[in-house]
């Protein structure tokens, strides 16, 4: 049997019968459309979207930008584990090409989400239309190619005969933890409005079951050797613990062999932090703890991490010229890094298999003692810098530690740019598996009150603080709007300094001084941005978009603004500016960042010598993880 339907009617009646499970639990793989509509898409998935609208067979969020909305699906998804995708839908020309970033950033992140950028006419009868990209090197060729290299799946259905492929293709990527990322099927216009006969079991419920591949014995054996090996070992735990629900699991393994645990951005709150094996964030804006014992460790077990140059700082963080990895990972790639010996396998099961695999293995008494009295004294360092008493202004520490102590436990903090990331790492004390979520794989300024409004959106029963600096909501607040119209309540802290404070630091140790770095008037006198601070009210602002605003300078009334928020059932924005120049405790980590190797300014050539400094402890980490002694490789 047949049944007649347009290409979009297809793709939505689709779309609605996708289901994923795993460990038994069985949910809609594709729960919800964002969207905005634009003549590329309004009489295509605009009017099959209409069709179902009553049936709530794929509900739809009218979004404001198109880069929001696809943050907003990285953030659904992300607090699903991955089990479950968003799909976005754009107009031809700069709505797709909006959401390119929005794709880049899911793909970089492992997070699935599902793009449906519209595209030019198939048949090229009005070619060239409005908004369509001319290249005279071929005529198949349009804005959209701009996806392929950011999505881990990209098809474009020409025909209507070639969109069930496409389909089956995406949602294999979507529920594939070790391909996932952004899955972009490109929709003609034409072809979107194009009707044809489709089999009736096109649109039969389908389940994707997503897997949990376990160890191969060989894989483990090697792995388990090496870590028994170990003298001082260090866990280093990824956000794949995290999507795989592995957390009791990681806990098993550290309690039974006494392994220190250090976390990533993604994996913070793997182990919540006053467990006795936690050692906080490890690499550039990790904890000293974590730095000092990734210095001397001669075994790195690497669960769920991509090992980015922030967790690696830069590869400075591992300094024992003996020292091995072991990684384990769902993803080969990732697992091969730094000529690991790789497990690939399901985060959960690896580590389930690794308890009974290193069954009498222990670290050193002296070992843990040592780690842990360093954590006390670190935990000391931390009390103070988040009730540093700073004055005329709060520092931004301050903040962060009112909000950690403020929060509940099952309260979510959402970030992903500028200084805090980097603040956060070092400070913030996760007190649930789901508390800390900041996107720093690609650390997209504005993802922010997107990623938030996505979060919410999947856990409807955590209260969501999205916690934005002031460069940050100039680039992307718009989804306050969406926040609103849906009646979705989120609270929204925003940190204003008036300009980058990440990179003004960054800047001024680098030996450029802060330039370009601040938000103030041209000053006519020196031709220079450095004249008075801008009149920008982003309170202001964020009442105009329709959120509650609470306007606060102290940090006792920013605790007491919070609890206002929390108690209100809207969307609350509080304002709080805080001095940029405060002082935050150090990492003891490096950041590569290149600084000109000549200059004529003294204070580059200063930061020059300091890189340079730096540079000559770089390793390579391509030393074969065999058995001590041994010249084998693993892989």
């Amino acid at each position: 049997m047949t049944v007649r339907l347009t290409v979009a009617q297809a793709l939505v009646r689709f779309l609605a019968a996708q289901y994923s499970e795993r460990d038994g639990i069985e949910q809609r793989l594709i729960p919800g459309c964002f969207g905005i509509f634009g003549h590329g898409n309004v009489a295509g998935v605009a009017q099959a979207l209409l069709e179902t609208a009553e049936s709530g067979d794929l509900p739809y969020h009218l979004a404001r930008n198109e880069q929001g909305m696809v943050h907003a699906a990285v953030g659904y998804s992300r607090m699903r584990n991955r089990l479950q995708a968003m799909a976005c839908t754009a107009s031809i020309g700069p709505g797709s090409t909006n959401m390119l970033t929005g794709a880049a950033l899911a793909t970089t992140n492992r997070i699935p989400v599902l793009l449906l950028p519209s595209d030019i006419f198939a048949t090229r009868v009005a070619s060239p239309v409005l908004q369509e990209l001319e290249q005279p090197s071929g005529y198949d060729v349009s804005v959209n190619d701009a996806f392929r290299p950011l999505s881990r799946f990209f098809d474009r259905v020409w025909r209507p005969e070639q969109l069930p492929s496409a389909l089956l293709g995406a949602m294999r990527v979507l529920t594939d933890p070790a391909e996932t990322g952004a899955a972009t099927i490109a929709l003609p216009q034409d072809v979107q409005a194009e009707a044809h006969d489709w089999p009736d079991e096109l649109f039969a419920k389908r389940v994707w079951h997503i897997p949990r591949p376990v160890p191969e014995p060989a894989a483990l054996a090697r792995a388990a050797a090496i870590i028994s090996s170990a003298r001082r070992p260090l866990l280093v735990a990824g956000g794949g613990v995290h999507y795989s629900e592995a957390g009791d699991a990681l806990r098993r393994f550290a309690e039974a062999t006494g392994i220190p645990v250090a976390d990533t951005q993604a994996g913070k709150g793997a182990l919540l932090w006053d467990h006795p094996q936690a050692v906080g964030g490890v690499g550039s804006t990790g904890s000293p703890v974590a730095n000092a014992l990734a210095r001397e460790a001669d075994v790195v077990i690497g669960v769920g991490t991509r090992y980015s140059d922030f967790t690696t700082a830069s590869r400075t963080a591992f300094q024992n010229p003996d020292v091995r990895f072991v990684n384990v990972n769902i993803a080969a790639f990732d697992a091969a890094k730094h000529a690991g010996s790789t497990l690939v396998a399901d985060a959960r099961a690896a580590l389930d298999a690794l308890v009974d695999a290193v069954e009498g293995y222990r670290v050193d008494d002296a070992y843990t003692a040592a780690h842990r009295a360093h954590t006390r004294e670190w935990n000391q360092v931390v009390d103070q810098a988040v009730h540093l008493g700073h004055a005329p202004l709060p520092a931004q520490t301050e903040v962060l530690g009112a909000l950690n102590e403020e929060m509940d436990t099952r309260d979510v903090v959402v970030q992903a740019a500028g200084s805090m990331p980097g603040d956060l790492q070092m400070l913030w004390r996760a007190r649930d598996a789901k508390q800390y979520h900041v996107e720093y794989a690609y650390s997209c300024m504005g993802y922010e009150i997107a990623g938030a409004l996505g979060v919410k959106m999947a856990a409807p029963d955590r209260e969501v603080f999205a916690l934005v600096g002031d460069g940050s909501y100039l680039m992307m607040s718009q989804e306050l709007v969406t926040a609103v119209s849906e009646g979705i309540k989120l609270n929204v802290v925003i940190v204003e300094n008036r300009g980058f404070a990440s990179i003004g630091a960054l800047s001024e140790s680098l030996g450029s001084q802060r330039f370009g770095t601040a938000y103030r008037y041209r000053n006519p006198e020196t031709g220079q941005l450095d004249g008075d601070v801008l009149p920008v009210d982003l309170a202001a602002n964020a009442a105009s978009l329709g959120a509650d605003v609470i306007r606060v300078r102290t940090i006792e009334e920013f605790r007491a603004a919070l609890a206002r928020s929390r108690a209100s059932d809207r969307t609350t924005a509080i304002h709080i500016e805080t001095d940029p120049l405060a002082p935050v405790p150090s990492s003891e980590s490096w950041w590569d960042v290149p600084v000109s190797e000549v200059a004529q300014l003294m204070s580059t050539n200063q930061a020059r010598k300091t890189y340079e400094a730096h540079k000559a402890e770089q390793r390579p980490l391509l030393r074969p993880s065999g058995a001590p002694g041994s010249e084998e490789g693993s892989p």
